[in-house]
């Protein structure tokens, strides 16, 4: 089942058109990065599944429900973390989610027990401090406790982990790993690593639109390899190689790279190494990265 389903939008504020015919939908379950550069349109596509901003065209569906501008019932099914979350600095962690189950109407013996468990999960069960006094990365984890206080169906996290250094990265990520048994994760994110570490699905957003969208193995295999790589056992191979096969191969000391322009570059190198009696230690298919196909989208 796909617990979010985007049908065609548009967006557009004045004349600049930001969302541009969107669609795309997120199975549940899944841990679903939602890529692109600066000014591509992801914080507008979340704004417009929360209800906050109202499309020009198309539709949304979060757990088979239509989401409505202005209207807030399809949220209840929804965990929602900005990319700079605001909190109320003179309260604990204990004491902020208590406040937002209330204000939720949860009942207070289960707010009590649910908050206890999240703030064990993101490693604030101990942090008795106010949260004025937290870091970046621990108000970040605080934010994901309180998008999950109401055990939502689908958790939406906007850049996460773009101004966080590497150890509070890592455990942002961790976290939003582990929840995945429980809820479907969408993040939009420019930082390629993170998509790589923890994502099943991807879509590359470009100018209000979708361009590349699939299983990080199906996006990987959207495009050729970019080369072949060839490693020989002494430098007077590799010069020979190169003489040999001509156009299309670089190289220095004993490393040769063979560019695959027309997809047919293994047989013909092959064919040179098996005919002239050339020993090699290894060859490998270099395949492209996520940061080749995102250069590529956004060269567009």
């Amino acid at each position: 089942m796909d617990i979010l389903k985007i049908s065609h939008i548009s967006k557009s504020f004045g004349s600049n058109k930001v969302i541009n015919n969107l669609s795309f939908s997120v199975p549940e379950h899944s841990v679903f990065g939602f890529i692109g550069k600066n000014g591509a349109g992801k914080t507008t596509t979340m704004k417009i599944v929360l209800g906050l901003l109202k499309s020009d065209e198309g539709e949304i569906f979060v757990n088979g429900e239509k989401v409505s501008f202005g209207q807030n019932e399809t949220n209840r099914f929804i965990g929602y973390l900005p990319d700079v979350p605001e909190f109320y600095g003179f309260m604990t962690p204990m004491e902020y989610l208590l406040m937002c189950g209330e204000i939720t109407g949860m009942p207070k013996k289960q707010v009590k027990e649910k908050s206890a468990e999240l703030l064990q999960m993101v490693g604030l069960a101990e942090a008795k401090k106010r949260i004025r006094s937290f870091s970046r990365g621990m108000k970040q984890r605080l934010g994901i406790a309180q998008a999950l206080l109401n055990s939502p169906r689908l958790l939406i996290c906007d850049e996460p982990t773009s101004a966080l250094d590497p150890v509070g990265r890592k455990e942002i990520l961790d976290i939003l790993h582990s929840v995945r048994e429980h809820t479907t994760v969408i993040f939009s994110t420019h930082i390629l690593s993170d998509v790589e570490r923890i994502c099943d699905r991807i879509a590359f957003l470009h100018e209000g639109s979708i361009v590349k969208s699939g299983t990080l193995e199906e996006i990987r295999g959207m495009r050729r390899g970019n080369g072949i790589a060839v490693e020989f056992l002494e430098p007077e191979a590799a010069t020979r190689f190169l003489g040999l096969y001509g156009d299309g191969a670089q190289g220095e000391e004993t490393n040769v790279t063979v560019y695959d322009r027309e997809g047919n570059a293994m047989e013909r190198i092959m064919e040179v190494l098996l005919h002239n009696h050339i020993s090699v230690q290894r060859i490998e298919r270099l395949e492209p990265t996520l940061e080749d196909l995102f250069l590529e989208v956004a060269a567009r």
